[in-house]
């Protein structure tokens, strides 16, 4: 099992559920009219002069599953029952109201263990300038809180978006529509170059944006030039479960990769507690040409459709700007009103949701595999900052070449059960 952080305990004291008493506690002024407040979005120290704010947040996400397959000897792809699946601290500064400071370390992850981690300028009108690490403004459910995802993992198609890249974004929006640009290296982690250099930009427009009803319409399109001494390049996605070691279908190793482009479209409409949500996603690739001539053009898909049902309160709110970094025009969390709180004698908020996503990784002259997968789900918010999620996910796999070694090329099936414990502030 891999082991939990002491971050885990630190995570446990501040998401505990508050008393009424406790809820929020602000200490008195300090010397310079500073202000500490412990409330459930974590510590915040305020200076009223000139307007400096310091918030402390986090997130600890903790999974527990169990997996069964249609034929054997495909055990050792799930082997461990309990894990961490992400421990981070979130520190954010926010100076006056131009300037964003956001910074997120994962203590779980020791490959990319930096996440955001940018500078936000807002001085210019419904305008946002970013330079850092941040998300490439690229599918809707990418750029969506992984707190407030329907599931405890994204889709399949979530294989052909990249992780955070370090680079520079401008994003504008109006009343009911918002457009970002923006140019990427490789991750922070990584030492921003060698992966290439991406522009991606994605466009969206609410036909419909009232309190309790939205319609969301969007297109972004991700262009990725490559060199030679980039090395291999590849797509694969785990089968929407964390606790797998290893992907079911992966194009593998695919030298002499030139440019990768992608177009993503969105789709997703909202009313009251109801929220339906799709997107389908074409990625290319293009390799340099050899000395036999030009290499075929190898094109990839994938897409979900899903829906959810927030039984006994609100529905999930849409959110049209972000503080800072590339993730405009987004549905928020379920919201817990103050009665509802287990802690003040309710019972909590309970969603229902299910999904349908594919992925096609075969294309000519490879042979990545192709997988389906139903999801179904029910969350429980018992308190603002605790979410407790069970997840039943049947996938169908055709596995691709490169997983020959480990699990085969004959068709199966894989069932698997999901439990996460969600605590974020």
């Amino acid at each position: 099992m891999r082991p939990a952080p002491t971050f885990l305990a630190v995570s446990l004291a501040f998401a505990a559920p508050a008393s009424a008493e406790d809820n929020v506690f602000e200490g008195m002024a300090g010397p310079y009219g500073e202000r500490l407040r412990y409330d459930e979005k974590g510590l915040t120290l305020t200076f009223p002069e000139p307007g400096v704010k310091l918030n402390i947040g986090g997130r600890l996400h903790i999974d527990a599953g169990a997996a069964g397959f249609s034929r054997p000897g495909l055990t050792d792809a799930f082997p461990d029952i309990v894990a961490v699946r992400r421990s981070w601290i979130e520190p954010t500064l926010t100076i006056g109201r131009d300037w964003v400071v956001a910074f997120q370390y994962d203590f779980s992850d020791p490959l990319l263990p930096i996440n955001d981690a940018f500078v936000a300028w807002k001085g210019l009108p419904d305008t946002i300038l970013t330079l850092g690490n941040m998300k490439v403004p690229f599918s809707l459910e990418w750029l969506q809180s992984n707190n407030d995802t329907l599931f405890a993992e994204r889709s399949l198609a979530n294989a052909f978006v990249p992780d955070r890249r370090f680079g520079f974004a401008v994003g504008h929006h109006g009343q009911a529509w918002t457009a970002v640009a923006s140019v990427f290296g490789d991750a922070a982690s990584n030492g921003i170059t060698g992966d290439g250099v991406a522009a991606a930009g994605r466009a969206t427009v609410a036909p419909i944006l009232e309190e309790r009803e939205t319609l969301h319409l969007g297109l972004a399109g991700l262009f990725q030039s490559r060199s030679r001494a980039d090395g291999a390049f590849s797509f694969s996605t785990p089968p929407e479960a964390f606790l797998f070691t290893r992907p079911f279908v992966d194009t593998g190793d695919l030298p002499d990769v030139a440019h990768v482009s992608r177009i993503g479209a969105e789709f997703a409409y909202r009313s009251g507690p109801i929220l339906v949500q799709a997107e389908y996603i074409h990625a290319e690739i293009e390799r340099f040409a050899g000395a036999g001539g030009p290499v075929p053009v190898l094109g990839f898909q994938g897409g979900y459709v899903e829906a959810a049902l927030v039984l006994n309160g609100e529905g999930r709110a849409y959110a049209l700007t972000p503080e800072g970094g590339t993730t405009y025009a987004t549905f928020k969390g379920v919201r817990v009103a103050e009665g509802q709180r287990v802690s003040r004698g309710g019972f909590g908020v309970f969603e229902l949701a299910a999904r349908f996503s594919a992925i096609d990784l075969d294309a000519r002259g490879s042979r990545g595999g192709r997988e389906r997968d139903v999801t179904v789900g029910l969350s429980w918010y018992p308190e603002p900052n605790l979410r407790l999620i069970t997840n039943y996910v049947h996938g169908r796999v055709r596995p691709g070449e490169a997983q020959s070694d480990t699990v085969g090329l004959a068709p199966f099936s894989v069932d698997t059960v999901i439990a996460r414990l969600q605590i974020y502030w």
